[in-house]
């Protein structure tokens, strides 16, 4: 049930981010600012209500750049690409990084499941009339291969929440830097501030805490895996929202890649396991 949280928090990152670009005049570098801003905010509140720890190592930077790359790159992708579209290549590409991962730290899942997702998803992106544009999908595949570092690196903390706040308050000044790179293309809007805002407390930070938490309990390839469904939801509720439409190849393409990520979510095997069962 929390890893369907998590999911469900995911799909309404990229409703809210799609919403705030497609109905209201925020620009991308202020509605990052705001995601990441309140998002911090939220944590410490968590922490403080927690009476827990918050250690801000300076190791810390590195998760923080990832959580940074992934922020900001989701915003201005999201300017030019569809709900789904969009939340397809970020897992997708998410994907890619923690199957990679999972296969130099010796677990094992089925290379046709891996073929078969990546087929789909290669499908998905051939040049068509509702294509996303190249710009767009190169700057989510960043997004998404920052954001599975950044799931990686919180494989290993002891502390979710402390773990996540610290990354936020880290990428913070980063956020900071980018408003005053981009200060001449500044746009606030209110109801875009409050998509952010959603984003930044619901949807990530709580979100981000509860999968943090369901993540040290996964293999890293089913942890990959099991975030494309992410890409269901969002499509869903982009058609149902936003009225977006998905043609009938996006649709085959889509379920092509979210077939292949189901069967590599059932084959995974951890190496060590595996081990122990092939001494016995």
């Amino acid at each position: 049930m929390l890893t369907c949280f998590a999911m469900v928090a995911f799909a309404a990152n990229s409703l809210l981010t799609r919403l705030a670009f497609q109905t209201t005049a925020i620009d991308a570098t202020s509605f990052t600012v705001i995601r990441i801003v309140s998002g911090a905010i939220t944590l410490l509140a968590i922490l403080i209500l927690q009476r827990a720890p918050l250690r801000l190592a300076r190791s810390g930077w590195w998760p923080a750049i990832l959580l940074f790359t992934y922020a900001a790159s989701f915003s201005f992708a999201y300017r030019d690409i569809s709900t789904g579209a969009g939340a397809l290549v970020l897992f997708a590409s998410a994907q890619l990084l923690m199957i990679g991962y999972g296969y130099y730290k010796g677990e094992r899942t089925s290379i046709f499941g891996v073929l078969l997702a990546l087929v789909g998803l290669a499908a998905f992106l051939t040049p068509s009339a509702s294509a996303p544009s190249l710009s767009a999908t190169a700057l989510m595949a960043v997004a998404g291969f920052a954001w599975g570092g950044f799931s990686l690196i919180g494989r290993s903390a002891d502390s979710p929440v402390a773990s996540t706040a610290s990354s936020f308050l880290w990428a913070v000044p980063l956020a900071f830097g980018l408003m005053w790179l981009q200060h001449e293309h500044l746009s606030f809007d209110t109801k875009g501030a409050v998509y952010a805002l959603l984003s930044g407390t619901l949807a990530s930070a709580i979100g981000y805490a509860v999968w943090y938490w369901v993540r040290v309990r996964m293999t890293a390839i089913s942890a990959g895996a099991v975030q494309l469904s992410v890409p269901v939801l969002s499509a869903i509720l982009g058609v149902l929202i936003l009225s977006e439409n998905i043609s009938w190849m996006s649709g085959i393409s889509a379920s092509i890649t979210l077939i292949g990520v189901a069967w590599v979510t059932m084959k995974a095997t951890a190496g060590q396991q595996s081990n122990v069962v092939t001494q016995d």
